[in-house]
């Protein structure tokens, strides 16, 4: 195996990179976002009178379907046999909803793209059920924010 992996082969044709020859490992990610609204919208979502129902559990469950999907979604991207997937949403001050995404998985390559979808597709559905009231949210700040596991070893970003 290359130490360069890359998602060319020689003749510059986008390929998916062999991980066969790299360990097997625990591999762990964690990706943070963040939805900007109105301090009323918020306190919808708190009080639970959100005419589509309970956005945090409704978007909890769309962030660990979707890192369960990833390799669908994300070009060249591994299909990973996914160990635990987290979501926890909470308030972020007066006017915002704090995402944090962690997943697992035991194998050849990390889970960033998992972890990044699923708080993606999370701020992307408290967005879907509150734009009736908020059309002016941003979704903001997604990132990777903590890594461990594989040759390129642990990464810490708060």
């Amino acid at each position: 195996m290359s130490d360069r992996l890359t998602h060319f082969d020689a003749a510059g044709n986008a390929v998916m990179v062999d991980v066969g020859g790299k360990a097997v490992t625990a591999r762990e990610a964690t990706a943070k976002a963040r939805v900007a609204m109105r301090p009323e919208t918020l306190r919808m979502i708190l009080d639970g009178t959100a005419k589509k129902g309970d956005v945090f559990g409704v978007a909890r469950l769309a962030g660990i379907m979707a890192a369960k999907r990833t390799a669908e979604l994300i070009p060249l991207c591994h299909p990973l046999p996914l160990s635990a997937v987290t979501v926890d949403l909470q308030a972020d001050g007066a006017d915002g909803v704090a995402i944090t995404a962690t997943v697992k998985t035991t194998g050849r390559t990390g889970v960033e793209m998992e972890a990044l979808t699923a708080a993606s597709v999370t701020a992307l559905t408290v967005y879907d059920m509150c734009k009736a009231v908020d059309r002016g949210m941003r979704i903001e700040a997604l990132r990777v924010v903590a890594k461990s596991g594989g040759k390129s070893g642990d990464f810490r970003q708060e």
